[in-house]
């Protein structure tokens, strides 16, 4: 009931999901620095005040469960956001309180290109920047993603490809897993 709804959903039965991804965990990275020296600050203030600053002491820790709380609910909205690329679209869902539906059509992709920093080489994700007829669209900079030589070879076979042979490809993987699916149930 409170959960958001699965990007899945927001597809169309002619559209065929090629990519479904979350970004990567390295996008919390600031968030947890952040959060880690609030509540050491929290602490080392607490510790340092003489015991009869209790009301003050006592406001710290409600502090510092305060940065816990933020810092868990920045996780749950990094969570619920995915990626959804179909032979189609690109939908991007966020939002736990409010849904919000960013959707761009293949169609429209002009330029495709991505961005390694060394931090990405590293932990593995990138910036791909997706250009559409001068236009500034919903979906124009995604950062940390994962695999980003993955998504954009992908992505650049969807827009810049052969219809035909990704027609085939992809209903052959479709196959492929379908046939798996009946092997795990049997």
């Amino acid at each position: 009931m409170f959960a958001p709804r699965d990007p899945d959903e927001y597809l169309l039965d002619t559209e065929r999901r090629v990519i479904r991804i979350r970004r990567h965990w390295a996008c919390l990275g600031w968030n947890v620095f952040e959060a880690i020296a609030m509540i050491a600050i929290c602490v080392m203030i607490s510790y340092i005040l003489p015991p009869s600053m209790w009301v003050v002491q006592n406001l710290l820790w409600y502090a510092a469960l305060g940065v816990v709380l933020w810092f868990a609910y920045k996780v749950v909205e990094w969570w619920v956001e995915r990626l959804v690329v179909t032979d189609k679209r690109f939908i991007m869902t966020t939002g736990v309180w409010t849904t919000q539906v960013l959707m761009m059509p293949i169609t429209k992709v002009t330029d495709l290109t991505y961005e390694r920093t060394f931090g990405g080489r590293i932990f593995g994700y990138g910036t791909t920047v997706i250009e559409s007829a001068g236009q500034i669209q919903a979906l124009n900079k995604i950062r940390y993603l994962p695999e980003p030589e993955n998504f954009y070879d992908t992505i650049s076979e969807l827009v810049f490809g052969d219809k035909q042979k990704q027609a085939e490809r992809f209903s052959m993987i479709k196959a492929q897993r379908a046939a798996r699916g009946k092997r795990v149930r049997g």
